[in-house]
This record gives C-alpha cells, structure tokens and sequence, in this order.
C-alpha cells in the first residue's frame, strides 16, 4: 500500500434497516482505509452514482454487524495495488461496479478485483463516468450473453420494458450502435419518452397501456423486461414472436410461468440477468467485465456511447446520498444520479 495513504476514511453506511424518510437510514462514518488482497486495486473514489440494487439491499438486508457500505458505481483513481496485479499501476483512471459480495464503494477508499475494472473513459469527467458501469455490465451482458445476439445482427426487434431509467438508457444505445435491431422502448411519461427518444429508440410505447395494440403488427423476438415484470409477463409472452426470449433483472413478487401455456407453445426461452454473478462467483470468464467495459469506454471516447447521467446531487456524503435514495425510490428516475467528490474534512475547513 502507498505509504503516504492515511489510516482511517470517511464512509457512509447503516446499522439498521430503515425508511429512506429516517435521519439515520445512512450516516457518515469513520472506519479503516482498507487492504488490496493480490489482484486488487485500492481505489481513491472520484465519483459514484446509484442503482436501484442500493435501495434494495438498504431494506431487505440488515448488517450482522456494525455498518454495511452500499455502493455499485465507481470511477476513481487507483492508489494501491496488490501483489499479483497485471494490468494496473499507481496513478490509472478506472471504473467498475464492484462486487455484490464486498463492500461497497461509498467510502474514500475502495478494494476491487483487477479483472472486472476497465480503464476509465478519457473524454469525460470523472462523475459522467460512475453513471455508467454497472448499468453498462448489465445491458451488455443482457445483449450478447443472455440473449446471445450478434454484433450487426439485423431482422429482429428488441422490446425493452421499463427502458428510461438507467439500464434501459445504455441498453438502447448498445443495441443500437452495435446490432442493428429494431429498438422498441417503453415510456410512461412526455419526458420519460423523450428520454428514450435521445437515446436512440427506434419506437416508444406505454407500458401502462395494451402492449399488443400498441404493437400492431410488430413481434419482438427479444424482450428485456427491466421492471414491472409480474404486472407485464402475460402480455409479453402474447406479443413476443415464436421461439423469443425474454429476460429479466427486477424481482417479481409472483411469478409463474407455468400457468401461461403460451409460454411452451412457442417455445420461449427465459433468463435472468444478474451483473454480479461473475465476480460472487469467480467464474472462469470473470474478466470479460474488464473487457466489455474497455471497450465501452472507447465508444464513449469516439462519441458513440453517451452517458445516461442525469443529476450531479453534489458531494459523497450521507445527507446527498439520502436524496439520491429518495429519487430512485420514487419510481420517477430517469437515467442515473451521481455523487461527485467528498466534501472537505472539519480540520480542512
């Protein structure tokens, strides 16, 4: 570790599971800089945003011990490596969305494995960048490994439900600038369908509304359902054309699907998305999250893939964050919110 590094780091974390409306539902805390293990990276983070996967595990899962770190979004600036790191030094600008199964990146300082950061994008700041990785992880591995489509592909549609926050506003232009599908998105709002509209949809409906008259003629062969998915399964299985597939990240209070006989009939294929499975797991491939996001980060140098940041809240700290909280729990949120900088310490002030 870099000798000049200090002992402890500013935090924000929660002890208990509370409502997003209680004062102490995240604090700031003190706690110790942390050690890279032999692949890893120590991270100084410049910038995170959040993800509904925050807002989530802040309710459902309350630590067994001390404060629980949230946070899957980062870009930052490495400080430290580990022993066995190949691809890093002192002084590299990354980005990555950490691990379901580690600490989060809400803190000063950060520890992630090597093989699922990428090198940050050069052309744009530091917090344009944090809105992008894990949604990015998300939509690219909804593409070409659930759905195993093909770079230029043509003659399908894909059918996104849900498609303004912020998978569905990175997964549009991935498939729009690297397949050459028919891109449908839902909308429920003017300015949720404008948004989708800026990101490259090629048609935009509600899902709020019949999906298969919106439809008209058109069948998807591929769906990705990102909310809403025990409300929108009938009617998605009734519009997607023979032998689709749908997959799905959201988590549906009941979900069935033997009781639709449409779905064996055309014999459909099913899939859930989850972007954490390769490092929970270490899978054999788990670097091709390093690699997807080199090469999302060159797309972003080129100008073909934009941001889909949408709110610069202000600085890392528990009150800014709690506000980002409230915004994604609304339902309302449309492309992603970033926090950008630690505010000055009290002895700096």
């Amino acid at each position: 570790m870099t000798p000049s590094l200090p002992a402890t780091m500013r935090a924000i974390g929660y002890s208990t599971s509370l409502a997003v409306t209680e004062p102490k539902c995240l604090e700031d805390i003190c706690m110790p800089v942390p050690t890279p293990e032999p692949r890893d990276l120590l991270v100084e983070v410049k910038a995170v945003s959040v993800n509904p996967v925050d807002v989530k595990i802040r309710v459902w899962m309350a630590p067994e011990t001390g404060h629980k770190i949230l946070g899957w979004d980062v870009a930052g600036v490495v400080v430290g490596v580990g022993s066995q790191v190949e691809h890093y030094a002192v002084g590299d600008k990354v980005w990555y969305a950490g691990a379901f199964s580690r600490p989060g990146c809400n803190s000063e300082y950060h520890v992630v494995d090597e093989r699922i950061v990428g090198r940050c994008p050069a052309n744009i700041d530091f917090g344009a960048a944090a809105a992008l990785p894990l949604t990015t992880i998300t939509a690219w591995e909804i593409l070409f490994d659930c759905f195993k489509i093909s770079k230029g592909q043509e003659g399908d549609s894909l059918l996104i439900v849900g498609a303004a926050g912020g998978v569905g506003s990175i997964l549009i232009q991935l498939a729009k600038k690297l397949t050459k599908l028919k891109v449908i998105a839902t909308a429920s709002r003017e300015e949720t369908k404008a948004w989708v509209e800026k990101m490259g949809a090629d048609m935009v409906i509600n899902h709020h509304e019949d999906l298969k008259t919106q439809l008209g003629e058109e069948q998807p062969r591929y769906v990705a359902s990102l909310v809403g998915t025990d409300k929108n399964f009938a009617a998605m299985i009734d519009i997607i054309k023979p032998r689709g597939h749908i997959t799905i990240i959201d988590d549906p209070a009941t979900f069935d699907v033997t009781k639709i006989a449409a779905y064996k009939f055309k014999a459909l294929t099913f899939s859930w998305e989850f972007m954490f499975t390769r490092s929970m797991f270490e899978t054999a491939d788990i670097g091709a999250q390093k690699k997807l996001l080199d090469e999302v980060a060159d797309l972003v140098d080129a100008g073909t893939i934009s941001t889909t940041l949408t709110s610069r809240l202000g600085n890392i700290d528990a009150k800014t964050l709690i506000k980002a909280h409230e915004a994604q729990e609304s339902g309302k949120a449309i492309g992603k919110t970033v926090l950008e900088g630690f505010p000055p310490a009290a002895s700096d002030s």
